[in-house]
């Protein structure tokens, strides 16, 4: 059902997925060949397998939503969540490491926001599966 709570922490990493597209995880200077660029970011959509992995994640979160009937499974898919999640922040980390007087954006907790999201829908989901088991044993 939509309105569990697990469902609003996977629209909750779904919706800072989105919007770590739109926003810099930190921004600073970077060496190109003898040169000097003014000004680059580190975004989602600036190098591949950030695109990659935050569209993998976006999609995930977005699926692990209407898979509610079948908590197993979405157990599982939450911890691939998870892994995803701090794999991106991972790339970011390294990204960042590149640039000369980086500075971190505000917008640096929307890949922690992510890895929140999909650990407390995980925490819920393992929470819903131990209640129906209790309920099971009455019966």
């Amino acid at each position: 059902m939509i309105q569990r709570r697990q469902s609003l922490w996977l629209l909750f990493a779904t919706i800072a997925a989105v919007l770590s597209f739109m926003f810099p995880f930190a921004t600073g200077k970077e060496m190109k060949t003898t040169r000097l660029v003014e000004k680059e970011e580190v975004i989602a959509g600036g190098n591949f397998f950030l695109v990659i992995l935050t569209s993998g994640s976006l999609i995930l979160s977005t699926v692990i939503i209407f898979l509610f009937k079948n908590r197993k499974q979405q157990v599982r898919l939450c911890l691939l969540g998870i892994l995803l999640s701090l794999i991106i922040i991972a790339i970011y980390i390294l990204q960042t490491r590149n640039l000369i007087n980086a500075t971190l954006a505000l917008y640096c907790i929307l890949p922690f926001a992510i890895l929140i999201g999909y650990f407390m829908a995980f925490r819920d989901i393992r929470r819903d599966e131990k209640l129906i088991k209790t309920l099971d044993k009455l019966r």
